[in-house]
């Protein structure tokens, strides 16, 4: 059994372990309980009913937080001529081709997230052992592979994050820093929710969303209620009807 400190124990008593709370109140609490200097990220913890070892039960895909994640995200591209310029102009940190798969294959990773026009796969491939198992390669499903360069590392700089469901079925998502107001927490927890909704799978069966948990870096989790949960599910519905 995990031993915890003191300030986790000490945050541990303001927390109702059998209460569900509402997903304002518990990031109310969760601002309430942490006191640091250090400004913590918050993080989402989903629990899925689906099987991620069936093909049609994967949960994967990408969301633009409304407020980003308060982390300062490092963009490589690899893309040639006209597109590397776009590349740069949008804010990339790093651009380039054949030479930078050299200094990666050097061992060079000091960067967040890459981006690759389709025709750099040929060479961006090569790198997949060494980038595939940090997460770092591109892929055309969370669309960081994509001719639209510009609108790809934007979209990242501005706080566009990745879920992906795991072996266990959960996904972990952060949406936000500890510093944020209450309302800017609410904001991207409620669209990280609408979009793992909106991805869920055809063959998902029973319950999709089983539980939520919102926490700190260094918190214990606190439980939102599933009534609300069912309201998004409703919400949802009905705009599929309109």
């Amino acid at each position: 059994m995990a031993k915890h400190g003191k300030r986790y124990l000490e945050m541990a008593k303001a927390i109702d372990r059998e209460k569900l709370y509402e997903p304002q109140e518990a990031i109310e609490l969760l601002k309430e309980i942490v006191k640091s200097n250090f400004d913590h990220t918050v993080e989402t913890a989903i629990r899925l009913g689906v099987n991620p070892r069936n093909a049609d039960q994967q949960v994967r895909g990408t969301v633009v937080l409304p407020h980003g994640t308060g982390r300062t995200v490092r963009v490589l591209v690899f893309a040639k001529g006209d597109k590397a310029k776009e590349a740069e102009a949008a804010g990339a940190d790093r651009v380039g081709a054949e030479e930078l798969a050299e200094e990666i294959q050097k061992g060079w990773l000091d960067f967040d997230v890459a981006v690759a026009t389709p025709d750099m796969m040929g060479t961006v491939g090569k790198l997949g052992r060494i980038l595939g198992p940090k997460g770092l390669m591109p892929n055309p499903k969370t669309g960081t592979v994509t001719m639209d360069v510009e609108k790809a590392v934007k979209e990242i700089k501005a706080g566009k994050v990745e879920y992906r469901v795991d072996k266990a079925g959960n996904v972990h998502v952060p949406i936000g820093k500890i510093s944020f107001s209450e309302e800017q927490l609410l904001d991207n927890f409620r669209i990280l929710i609408d979009a793992i909704i909106k991805a869920k799978p055809s063959g998902a069966k029973g319950t999709y969303i089983k539980s939520i948990t919102i926490s700190s870096s260094l918190s214990p989790g606190i439980k939102v209620s599933p009534q609300y949960i069912a309201l998004a599910f409703k919400k949802k519905e009905l705009k599929d009807k309109e």
